[in-house]
């Protein structure tokens, strides 16, 4: 592992979330080997999630995105849902940190919350990138907790593994 104490003090710091009796949480992270700004210029796009994340097909926002800002998002065919409604909670350029809330939609996620932030990180020698995200979410009845947060981190393993294969796609030809 490449940098486990900074690891665990982004996460205290960022990705704390209060979780009550009936809900779930994880933290996930992902080292990309590409620079941060290029893997901050995907993630922050509230308005274009589908850039890295393979199971949107469509995403609306009225005017320029901005906290408390909603999106429409579609969502592809093979999932349990067709739509989901998420407001900007928090978007910070400096710190490279976007919170998303899902308020509403077709799907079994309610009071979904999740924090994403970058962070520069060595690997191998290279100037990269370490992306955490962390979320909570409500155990839907007929589901247990650990049921939940398995989805849910599937999910977002795949949304992080086409989120690399992206920006280290676009690294290469930058170089």
């Amino acid at each position: 592992m490449y940098g486990a104490p900074v690891t665990d003090q982004y996460a205290h710091l960022h990705h704390r979330h209060h979780c009550r009796e009936n809900q779930c949480t994880s933290v996930l992270v992902k080292y990309i080997q590409a620079p941060v700004h290029l893997v901050w210029s995907l993630v922050r796009r509230f308005d274009q999630p589908q850039k890295y994340k393979p199971f949107v097909s469509r995403c609306i926002v009225n005017g320029h995105p901005q906290i408390g800002s909603l999106r429409e998002v579609n969502v592809k065919s093979g999932l349990p849902a067709t739509t989901s409604t998420e407001r900007l909670e928090r978007l910070d350029d400096d710190e490279r940190i976007l919170g998303i809330k899902i308020i509403g939609g077709d799907h079994r996620l309610k009071n979904y919350s999740s924090i994403l932030t970058v962070h520069p990180e060595m690997i191998n020698g290279i100037s990269g990138t370490m992306v955490i995200e962390s979320f909570v979410v409500d155990a839907p009845q007929g589901n247990t907790k650990d049921e939940t947060r398995y989805f849910v981190e599937s999910l977002i393993k795949c949304n992080l593994k086409s989120l690399a294969s992206v920006s280290e796609r676009l690294a290469a030809q930058e170089i």
